[in-house]
């Protein structure tokens, strides 16, 4: 790479990717089976992997059999039905390394701006560091799930104690003996608060509203049995046997209420009443809305973890109304002396999903065009923003199946769009804006039958407008379906010597 004194290169990429988790891996690998090598990828940590590399907190663990939750191409030996994140870790090197990607990351470039120049048919991307790269194509690939979210409480900023967010776990912090604090409820509470609580001195969960929790059924391989099943035939049988198990669930999440409550709420209550005796913590922890409107919770631990003597549960009705130097006030006027506060509040997998300004043609900022709420045709291009594909974009989060089948399959979009500028020669390619506006309005049509919209419930999965904005409201082999190739009459290309759209 050509660089000069200011740290900026003259060297123009064919492809730049933002992100080295599985995303960022996935498109580097899938353009190198396309012959796009000319690629770099940009990572704001200063190490490479992405999620399982930065989330190392207590417990962590993926919520999809291990088969599934991994790159179909990428085979490993999983130790357990469900890795943990020791393993996915590993797991992450291991891709890394089989594909030759690390000499292709640039750690420490947290991006600050895109700026695409029509003339020239580039983007210029900016980086914390200083630095500026150009490429002609460029896929962000930079996660919904990696803007950690703490709220605005009162008084947070003069704790004494410490601080931090499940995805920045301080591991210098020893928690035994501890009076500690855990915000939240959701799915990375739910791993931490077992793990940790036999050790703490006392812990206090403060949840806002209970998650429907269903046995988790994880299982450690025996020797024998690590070696049958993970095996290429039996690995590829138990990978589509998964797939196929959690494909049903969609038709209890749109079409059919009945089974929900015939198979999962039956299921998760049943769960509920066999490992909390207590009545009044069973009402605190039973949910008011349909099981699947919020992320479903996997976990044969949690229940028992609540049900501790070192362990309270704090729900709305004595929530956090300040923090004080030495601890947490609660609703009622409690004062709870508290050493450490771990804060599980989640992301900003919605409005705030892409953390950096991407500017467009004539000057148009994405923001600005997702200000009433994100969008994109086939949740990874938008009008406007030629060359920009976008990994895991607005609606193709999926609430029942792995996140890396969808991710899998949006990238056979993307590789088509990037062959077919290769092959045309043209200098750009863009959706249409009326194709990306029947889409939409077709996602946001079929959202309306699903748990995700009607299901009672204030979720993660919803914008600041109120649109589901986090999932995907079909069948996954559907998006699969509509992401195997480009529609040419869906999109413009732009010639390489003219700016006139043909």
């Amino acid at each position: 790479m050509d660089t000069d004194v200011n740290g900026e290169t003259d060297h123009v990429y064919e492809a730049l990717i933002v992100g080295s988790g599985f995303g960022g891996q996935s498109a580097a690998i899938e353009l190198g089976k396309a012959g796009v090598h000319d690629v770099v990828i940009l990572e704001r940590r200063d190490f490479v992997g992405g999620t399982w590399c930065q989330n190392s907190y207590p417990g962590a663990a993926v919520d999809v059999q291990s088969h599934l939750y991994s790159l179909s191409g990428v085979r490993y030996r999983w130790s357990r039905l469900f890795a943990e994140g020791d393993e996915l870790r590993d797991y992450t090197e291991h891709v890394l390394d089989t594909h030759g990607l690390r000499s292709r990351v640039r750690t420490g470039e947290n991006v600050t701006v895109m700026r695409w120049d029509d003339e020239a048919g580039l983007w210029t991307v900016e980086t914390e560091a200083g630095r500026t790269y150009r490429a002609r194509v460029v896929v962000n690939a930079s996660g919904p799930l990696s803007t950690a979210v703490i709220p605005p409480i009162p008084g947070r900023e003069s704790f004494a104690g410490a601080q931090f967010h499940t995805n920045d776990w301080d591991h210098s912090v020893d928690l035994a003996g501890k009076r500690v604090a855990v915000v939240g409820s959701g799915a990375s509470a739910a791993q931490v608060i077992p793990t940790i609580a036999p050790g703490v001195g006392h812990l206090h969960v403060f949840q806002r509203s209970p998650h429907w929790v269903m046995p988790r059924r994880d299982r450690v391989f025996g020797r024998f049995e690590r070696w049958l099943v993970n095996t290429r035939i039996v690995s590829l049988l138990l990978r589509a046997l998964f797939y196929w198990r959690l494909e049903v669930r969609v038709v209890g999440f749109k079409y059919s209420r009945v089974m929900l409550d015939l198979v999962a709420t039956r299921s998760a209550r049943r769960h509920l009443r066999r490992q909390v005796a207590d009545p009044a913590l069973r009402r605190a922890l039973t949910p008011d809305y349909t099981i699947g409107c919020k992320r479903v919770i996997l976990s044969d631990t949690l229940y028992p973890a609540l049900c501790r003597e070192n362990v309270t549960l704090h729900t709305r009705e004595d929530g956090i109304a300040e923090i004080t130097p030495e601890g947490i006030v609660t609703t009622t006027g409690e004062r709870l002396p508290v050493d450490v506060i771990v804060w599980a509040t989640g992301y900003d997998a919605t409005d705030g999903a892409v953390s950096h300004e991407i500017v467009g043609r004539d000057g148009v900022r994405l923001a600005d065009v997702w200000a009433e709420y994100p969008r994109a045709y086939l949740g990874t291009t938008v009008p406007g923003f030629p060359n920009l594909f976008l990994t895991l974009g607005p609606n193709t989060g999926i609430g029942h199946t792995s996140a890396l089948f969808i991710m899998e399959s949006q990238l056979r979009y993307i590789v088509d769009c990037v062959r077919r500028l290769r092959e045309s020669g043209a200098r750009s390619l863009e959706v249409r804006a009326d194709a990306e506006e029947r889409y939409t309005t077709g996602i946001h049509s079929e959202m309306e039958r699903t748990v995700w919209h009607s299901g009672g419930c204030t979720s993660w999965y919803q914008s600041a407008s109120g649109k589901v904005i986090a999932m995907y409201p079909g069948f996954s082999f559907t998006y699969r379906r509509h992401t195997r190739r480009m529609d040419p009459a869906d999109h413009v290309l732009t010639p390489a010597a003219t700016t006139q759209a043909v």
